[in-house]
């Protein structure tokens, strides 16, 4: 036997169990939530090889680095590295105004430091365009495109061919 169908206004009076449930609310004081401090930043991305960096700068800052939320001295224990992130910030002469928050990854340390330096040269420029030509000089904007190059079929490597032998 055929159900019999509803009227517009049957339909329009039955309402679905779940949109009747009403949650009941019991006042309870809410917890003291801490207040965040919102400071705005600017963004860029720098890369080099498999490294990726994401920046961020903070205005009115002391100079401070933090890499992965580490000292950048303390990430990149070696001082060359430390010299390849600071270098954009001393061709501008203003290693203590901004404060910096990187994150990066993939690559080896060598690759991150030069992912990071790109990256602090990126914001710097969304932060002041004149920079550009102080930064463009030393070669810090360009992305440098070398790779590791693909293994070939019947190589050891990308160019090592099996060691040959006459006889």
């Amino acid at each position: 036997m055929p159900r019999p169908k509803k009227t517009e206004e049957e339909k329009k009076t039955i309402k679905s169990p779940v949109r009747a449930k009403k949650i009941a609310t019991v006042d309870q004081p809410e917890p003291e939530q801490k207040k965040k401090v919102r400071r705005t930043y600017l963004y860029a991305v720098g890369r080099r090889k498999k490294s990726i960096a994401r920046v961020r700068l903070y205005k009115n800052g002391t100079g401070k680095i933090t890499i992965n939320e580490k000292d950048y001295a303390q990430y990149f224990p070696v001082p060359t590295l430390q010299q390849i992130v600071k270098r954009p910030l001393e061709v501008v002469s203003k290693l203590n105004d901004f404060d910096f928050s990187i994150k990066v990854v993939g690559g080896g340390v060598h690759g991150q430091a030069e992912a990071c330096r790109h990256g602090i040269s990126r914001v710097l420029l969304v932060f002041d365009n004149e920079l550009k030509p102080l930064l463009k000089v030393e070669k810090l904007l360009r992305r440098d495109p070398r790779r590791k190059e693909r293994k070939k079929p019947g190589l050891k490597r990308a160019r090592r061919a099996p060691q040959w032998s006459k006889r």
